[in-house]
């Protein structure tokens, strides 16, 4: 780490500053702050000071989690500083990054990019004197061990660094420059020859056309190529002339100067200075979207609502590493009629609401939650906003069930090693690029997918380096690599959106545009022309390094959950109060039924098919069903009666005369078990059965058959035989078995795991810089000591005595004293503070450092020395 960066110094003589600290003294409160929300690393912990805030900004992880939230040109153009002198100019950046055509476009937007590496202090130092952070100079600096994305190579001075003279002396000759007398100014001659136009446009005329070809497969990139021990003429030519410098045995490299000489100055190949616009693939109505939208909607609840019931008497069993079973997930799919990776989204999702989650128990399963029955209770509207609100935060990514970790073990459904951070965000982001097209229109998948490939270059996948091949096609016609993370994240939230009914046909709905926060109007059309100069369209303006935090985002997401149900409310069915019975013992729900007649008829009916109208079948098992639940066969009739359209036709009334008829005629009890039936010719029947020898039956009673199974298996092997008995109490009383919903204890929703430390809000930055000037002018004010001005950074040392009285004296003058004060957990500190009272072996004083007064053990502080008359 480079030490002129963070060491305190004063500023020099024409104002500019010396260090990156010191650049950070000259900002105001408002760009720090802009600062520190941008890189939120930098202020957890709160630096003490401005010195230790640039210490941070300069640590790897720190630069490289800066660097992977820069756009693509913001980042060319640190690649372009850091093959740069150092310190270089604008002029010579601008040169780099436009070439000498002076591409407009890239001129236009340089301003901005530069403005954000400053912003993000990634960039420190006047325009003419242009500084990269040392670790971003290194990580984007050519290296054999890591090329860099312009594709160039050493500069002449790094490349001969361990020649020795007479080779230097060599090259200079044949150049044909004047010798000199030490290879550094030979090196230095030699450079001013390669980055001078005229002399180096002659040289070149003079090389063979092979010489010339090699170069041209050289310059942009990769710089390296093999020679033998014995080079041909045309590569002799080239080596003689240090045109190609040798690094290693059989190795040679183009020096940085020639490459930019032939590529006309430019540091990169295709500059990319605005980002790629969105393709519009079709275009619908609004309303259109719309309707499609909440039909998607009213379908994702249905697909939850089903997925609960079928684990209401209890779910799948927890695997012991955690997670759902490949066959468990399968049996979902099929009893949801979906594939399974839609399957196992469902389940996620369902799990991400707080609507599912595992019971606890020895034997643990997996079952609804207690806020599954809350959640039901809710309008059609709330309960989509709800789950789109889960889906929109969630951390947790379905797409990746099935694959491998990094331990070889399979990522399962409901499991550990789900979470991928950057989900929430290009989920948002994906949605956000939608909202910027005209309402109703849709967006293709590749031009999305560049998008954000242009945004964030180098985040979840390998940074683009160039090639010697010839000129690959722009960004937006690149396919993306399989293991680019935002990338597939991207894909599949266009598919998870359409099947929420967040997207409708492609384009975002307007309860989905609400659920985002966005006002309801349409945006500019996509696709406008541009000149330099000209204001992005809404649709081409760049993510911002880190979203500016509202005062309440809970709140904020709360508030844009609520309007996006409102929006979305009249645009779903609403639920009917009847069905259409039909002769075939079938009825037919032409929509959505209201929950009581839904629940009702799920119990007394089979459902044979789903889709626009859901046809439910009657059957011997489903009518017997519903007396076990405490159903007459009178209440049976009354309600089809009061809920059909149709009449009720006269199969479906015998169907439930003969099963109620029969229902109950014989009781099964506990003995181990015993059947009772007032009629002993019905149990002489069942004891001739060959099917009943399994049940171990005998006769106790004309009327009593006693049984060696227990009730449950009994009822099950007379029900088998074509019986219809009813279970009875010890009392005699008949059993009413009702469904049973089985639920977890309370649970909460899996929190999201945030992509790095949490955005500050306005309070904690406030205070934080506050903190940090407080602590800088503590760390930074000239002190006045026996001997003269102490340095900065050394903590003043004083005895006891001289102590107790420069308080003393500091308290009836009223001056500001500097201290160093060690805490109850042994960390040294330095203070700048005016005391108030000494009493008790305490001193009392307000505190510049912490903005508050404080009162301190004088056993504690290491000395005491007064401020220097111009340090007020």
């Amino acid at each position: 780490m480079s030490t002129e960066e963070h060491t305190p110094t004063a500023a020099s003589p024409g104002g500019a500053p010396r260090s990156l600290a010191e650049a950070l003294r000259g900002r105001d409160d408002r760009s720090l702050a802009a600062l520190l929300r941008a890189r939120p690393d930098l202020i957890t912990p709160v630096p003490t000071d401005l010195t230790q805030l640039a210490t941070r900004a300069g640590t790897r992880a720190s630069v490289v989690r800066a660097l992977e939230r820069l756009d693509c040109f913001a980042l060319q153009t640190a690649q372009a500083l850091a093959v740069a002198p150092d310190p270089a100019s604008y002029d010579e950046l601008a040169s780099l990054m436009a070439g000498d055509q002076a591409d407009p476009a890239v001129t236009t937007a340089l301003p901005h990019a530069l403005g954000t590496l400053r912003d993000q202090a990634l960039v420190w130092g006047p325009e003419s004197r242009l500084r990269l952070v040392r670790t971003a100079r290194e990580l984007l600096a050519p290296a054999p061990q890591h090329p860099s994305a312009t594709g160039l190579g050493p500069t002449v001075a790094e490349a001969t660094s361990g020649m020795s003279p007479g080779r230097v002396q060599e090259i200079v000759a044949a150049t044909g420059l004047p010798s000199t007398h030490d290879s550094v100014s030979a090196v230095t001659s030699l450079t001013a020859l390669f980055t001078d136009r005229r002399r180096m446009a002659a040289l070149l005329a003079s090389a063979p056309a092979e010489s010339l070809d090699v170069l041209t497969r050289l310059i942009w990139g990769p710089p390296y190529g093999q020679v033998t021990a014995h080079p041909a003429p045309h590569l002799r030519w080239l080596l003689d002339r240090g045109l190609l410098l040798p690094t290693a045995p059989g190795t040679v490299v183009i020096p940085r100067e020639v490459a930019l000489h032939l590529r006309g100055g430019r540091a990169h190949r295709e500059v990319q200075s605005v980002p790629p616009p969105l393709e519009a693939s079709a275009a619908h109505r609004p309303q259109v979207v719309d309707a499609t939208a909440a039909g998607q909607a009213y379908t994702a609840l249905a697909t939850v609502e089903e997925l609960l019931k079928d684990w209401d008497e209890g779910g799948p069993a927890v695997l012991r590493a955690g997670g759902l079973s490949v066959r468990d997930l399968k049996r979902t799919a099929v009893a949801l009629d979906l594939p399974e990776p839609t399957a196992a989204f469902w389940v996620e999702l369902a799990y991400a609401a707080g609507l599912l989650a595992s019971d606890g128990e020895a034997d643990e399963r997996y079952a609804a939650t207690p806020a599954y029955d809350e959640w039901l209770e809710l309008p059609a509207a709330e309960r989509w906003a709800r789950l789109a609100t889960a889906w929109l935060t969630a951390t947790r990514t379905a797409g990746v069930i099935g694959e491998r970790d990094a331990k070889d073990r399979t990522l399962s459904a409901l499991g550990p090693g789900l979470d991928r951070s950057a989900a929430p965000e290009v989920r948002h982001r994906v949605l956000t690029l939608l909202a910027g097209l005209p309402e109703g229109t849709s967006a293709t998948p590749d031009s999305v997918l560049a998008r954000l490939h242009w945004e964030r270059p180098t985040r979840g996948g390998r940074q683009p380096q160039q090639t010697s091949q010839p000129p690959s096609p722009p960004p937006s016609a690149q396919p993306r690599l399989p293991g680019d993370l935002r990338a597939r994240i991207a894909r599949w939230t266009l598919s998870e959106a359409e099947s929420l009914g967040v997207t409708g046909r492609g384009a975002l709905s307007s309860h989905g545009r609400a659920l985002l926060g966005l006002p309801h109007e349409a945006a500019p059309p996509a696709g406008l022309p541009e000149t330099p100069g000209d204001k992005l369209p809404a649709h081409h303006v760049p993510l911002p390094p880190h979203p500016t935090p509202s005062p309440d985002p809970v709140a904020e997401q709360a508030a844009a959950a609520s309007r996006a149900a409102r929006l979305l409310a009249p645009l779903l069915p609403e639920p009917l109060d009847h069905v259409l019975l039909q002769a075939d013992l079938t009825a037919v729900a032409p929509g959505p039924l209201q929950r009581p007649l839904a629940d009702m008829l799920g119990v007394v009916a089979d459902v044979e098919s789903k889709g626009g109208a859901t046809v439910y079948r009657f059957t011997p098992g489903s009518v017997r069903r519903a007396l076990d639940a405490g159903q007459t066969a009178s209440d049976l009739h009354d309600f089809l009666t009061a809920h059909s359209r149709t009449p009720v036709p006269q199969p479906l009334a015998y169907l439930i005369d003969d099963v109620a008829r029969r229902h109950g005629h014989l009781r099964i009890g506990a003995a181990s078990a015993y059947v009772r039936c007032d009629d002993d010719a019905m149990l002489s029947e069942i004891l001739a059965d060959k099917r009943s020898q399994g049940l171990g039956l005998r006769r106790l009673a004309p009327t009593v058959l006693a049984a060696q199974t227990d009730p449950a298996a009994l009822l099950d092997g007379l029900r088998a035989m074509g019986y219809a008995p009813a279970a009875e109490s010890a009392e005699g009383d008949v059993l009413i078995t009702r469904a049973h919903a089985r639920r977890t204890p309370p649970r909460t929703a899996p929190e999201p795991v945030p992509d790095g430390p949490p955005a500050p809000d306005d309070t904690l930055l406030g205070a934080a810089i506050r903190a940090i000037r407080a602590g800088d002018l503590a760390s930074t004010a000239p002190r006045r000591t026996p001997g003269g001005p102490a340095p900065a950074g050394g903590l003043p040392r004083t005895g006891s005595a001289e102590t107790l009285a420069t308080m003393q004296a500091a308290v009836l003058t009223g001056e500001a004293l500097w201290i160093g004060y060690v805490n109850a957990e042994g960390s040294a500190s330095q203070r700048v503070i005016a005391p108030v009272r000494v009493e008790g072996g305490f001193v009392t004083a307000y505190d510049h450092t912490a903005d508050e007064v404080r009162t301190y053990p004088l056993h504690r502080i290491t000395g005491v020395a007064e401020l220097a008359d111009d340090a007020t």
